[in-house]
This record gives structure tokens, sequence and C-alpha cells, in this order.
């Protein structure tokens, strides 16, 4: 079964003709009614979604988690997302399940950049450039537009992943989530038009993003994030202590104000650093005692199909 999850929120204008649209290449559209306060719901029922309801807006990541557990609940072997704003063409489905269907991949990306047929305002071009350069460096994974809300999962992908962002973040948290659970991601060009004036800020929305992708990289790179300028700062400080020491070597004269910025540096570089190194550590201990129990649960249920 191949479902469709649009999370939506105020989304009245669009998402009828979204759903009725998508209804021709998938099994079951499901939209994920994400706390709206007009007719969203009503009209996506109206025009044959299976419309799930959220109790209050909960943020894009959330509404994900959410249409991800109902699939997997209606034994769906892969889903396809897309923007309820009607920027995405339900149309172009297809494609970005063909990799899916051909085994190629446990994550598509619909990327805006592979062709130019979507005309991409400019502001949008450099953020998109920015946040996927940083995001490819940070996760060792390759797209052209990590923040393409245009995707395509496989079962497996749908059975491993559960997002923590709770926000637009989400779609660079698929990297993170990707390079963890060893996914093959592949990317394919679609077109999105640009009807409408963005409906929150740019600025605003890259800052969100931003902060989300840092905050990421404290929770899935806790070495680079932590132990990468710890040692950086650790190394200025022990630089500066050499400085420190030539003075008074030179002038028999202990630069006492320097002398302690020298250590205040180092101090704080070995904190971070022991800090990354603790974290990753951990982290590292927790996998393996989660990926244990996850094993061990497997056979449990294995053993008791068997008998």
């Amino acid at each position: 079964m191949l479902i469709a999850i649009i999370p939506s929120f105020n989304e009245e204008r669009f998402i009828g003709s979204v759903v009725l649209r998508a209804k021709k290449y998938v099994d079951t559209v499901m939209v994920v009614d994400d706390g709206s306060t007009d007719s969203t719901a009503d009209i996506a029922q109206t025009a044959g979604a299976v419309v799930v309801p959220m109790d209050r807006n909960r943020g894009k990541g959330a509404a994900l988690n959410y249409g991800f557990k109902k699939a997997r609940e209606l034994g769906a072997h892969a889903v396809v997302l897309l923007d309820a704003d009607g920027q995405h063409r339900p149309e172009d489905i297809p494609v970005v399940m063909t990799p899916i269907q051909e085994e190629r991949a446990d994550i598509v990306v619909g990327s805006r950049y592979l062709d130019r047929a979507s005309r991409v305002p400019w502001a949008r071009i450099l953020g998109h450039r920015f946040f996927s350069s940083f995001t490819n460096w940070l996760t060792g994974t390759h797209v052209t537009d990590s923040q393409s809300g245009f995707r395509a999962f496989s079962s497996k992908a749908l059975q491993q992943i559960n997002f923590e962002s709770k926000d637009f973040t989400v779609e660079s948290e698929m990297q993170f989530l990707a390079r963890k659970g060893d996914l093959k991601i592949v990317e394919v060009p679609i077109v999105i038009r640009y009807t409408d004036q963005p409906k929150r800020p740019l600025l605003a929305h890259g800052v969100s993003v931003l902060n989300g992708i840092l905050r990421m990289i404290g929770q899935h790179r806790p070495l680079l994030f932590f132990g990468v300028p710890g040692a950086f700062v650790l190394l200025i400080g022990l630089l500066w202590g050499a400085w420190v020491v030539d003075i008074y070597s030179r002038t028999s004269t202990l630069a006492v104000g320097y002398a302690l910025i020298s250590v205040m540096l180092s101090i704080i570089g070995m904190f971070s650093l022991f800090t990354g190194i603790i974290l990753h550590s951990v982290r590292a201990l927790l996998h393996e005692l989660i990926g244990g129990v996850t094993r061990a649960l497997r056979e449990r249920s294995g053993a008791a199909s068997a008998d």
C-alpha cells in the first residue's frame, strides 16, 4: 500500500485540489490536520482523504511523526510526503516513487535544483544553498535540496524513522537519521511553483531552521559540536600561554591579564573537549544498549511466531 501523507495547517484554499490530484497516484491520501482553525479537515475529507486530526498545532515534525505512525498501523509499504499549499505537483509522485519501487533508495528527495523548471526566488536559493551545504557537511550525505518537503520513504525507512524535530527543521533531520540508520538517499527532479508570498518571514524561518540544525548537531554529533570548538579554544589558550611565557622571558614581568585569559581559554577548551568525548561515548553506549534490546525483542517475537 502506498500512502501520501500531507501535513496541513490552515490550507483550505489548496487542500482539496491537492488531495484530488494525489488520489490518482496512491492508494490512500492521509491529511494530518495540525490543529487547523479553518475548514482544512472538512474539505480534505470531502475530497476523499483520510483525515488524521491533532488536538492542537504542534508543528510539521510532530505532524509527520503522527502520520508515519498511522501509516504503519494501516500497513503501508511506502509513503510519499508533499505539502498542502499547492507548490508540489502530485503529478510528480510517480517520479519520486520510482527509486523506491526499483529498490535503489530508502529515501527519495524531490529536488527543485536538478533542473531549471522551478523559478525559485533568489532569496530562497541563497538560503537553500547554505542549509544544503551545511547539512551535507555535517551528515556526510549529499543532496542539492535539503529543505524539500516532497519525499518518499521505503518500508525500511518508514519503520526506522522517528522525528525529534517539531518544526520545519524536520527536512534536515532526515539526513541525520539517514546517516544513523544507514538509509540510502537518492534525488530526483521535481517542479515547484511559487504562486503566493511566503507565509512566514524568510529571515525568521531561516534562523529557526539554523537553530534546529545546531540543536541536532549536539544530539547526533556531540564530538563535532563540542569537541572540535573545544580543541580549537584549547589550542588558542595554549598559544596565548606560550606568548605569556615569552613576554616573561624577555622582560621578567608576568603579564597577569594575558595569563588569566590563557587560563580561562584553556579551561573552557578542555571542558568543551571532554564534554564532547564523554557525550560521544555515552551516545555510542546507548545505541548499543538500544540495539541489543531491539534485537532481543525481535528474536523473542520470532520465536513466539514459530511456536
